[in-house]
């Protein structure tokens, strides 16, 4: 992929960090249709070139906060040696250190929230609230709510199953299918609706 395609799909200014981080690593960079699964991927390809993988459907500012965690997965593997943890102490300061350079191309609002994040940075950008409102919260369909908003003893629906919501647990909260009685932890951004 061509630098100008890269550009596209960036906030502005943002090329010339990715000119710096990619200094001197053999990348290649795939745009993919979107995948539920997954916002990103990095691998390590057999002829010891960096393979990163972005859905292509990512609004600018979160399609560099994907590329930049995909690429503090090369950056600390190349630093740190290819026996780390995927997301362990090398990656997340690397990761955060990142995020911190780069700041300033987001806007103020994303900013203190990049800010919060860069403390300890999660593997999965869904495990943080604020970024999750920040990026998704308008893509509520009508009928639909965040688990957090819910109160104990609420009823909701979930992929065609009723629940009822039993209690919260830290940050999760435990509820009971009605159909099978089972009990299911969610997540309080998981999406749901209310009945």
């Amino acid at each position: 992929m061509s630098i100008e395609t890269l550009k596209s799909y960036l906030p502005e200014n943002a090329l010339s960090f990715l000119k710096i981080w990619f200094a001197d690593y053999p990348i290649h960079i795939k745009i993919t249709r979107n995948r539920n699964s997954k916002l990103g991927d990095y691998r390590k390809m057999p002829d010891q070139s960096h393979q990163i993988t972005i859905n292509s459907t990512l609004e600018p500012d979160l399609f560099f906060f994907v590329l930049t965690h995909e690429l503090a997965h090369l950056i600390a593997f190349e630093k740190f040696g290819r026996r780390i943890s995927a997301h362990g102490n090398e990656w997340k300061t690397t990761f955060a250190q990142m995020i911190l350079e780069s700041l300033d191309i987001y806007p103020q609002d994303l900013q203190l929230i990049l800010k919060r994040f860069s403390k300890s940075p999660k593997a999965n950008f869904m495990s943080s609230s604020d970024l999750v409102r920040y990026f998704h919260f308008d893509q509520l369909k009508d009928d639909e709510v965040f688990m957090e908003s819910l109160q104990i003893g609420d009823r909701f629906m979930y992929r065609e199953d009723a629940y009822k919501v039993e209690e919260k647990r830290k940050k999760l909260y435990l509820c009971i299918n009605s159909t099978n009685a089972k009990k299911y932890l969610f997540k309080p951004l998981a999406k749901v609706q209310k009945v």
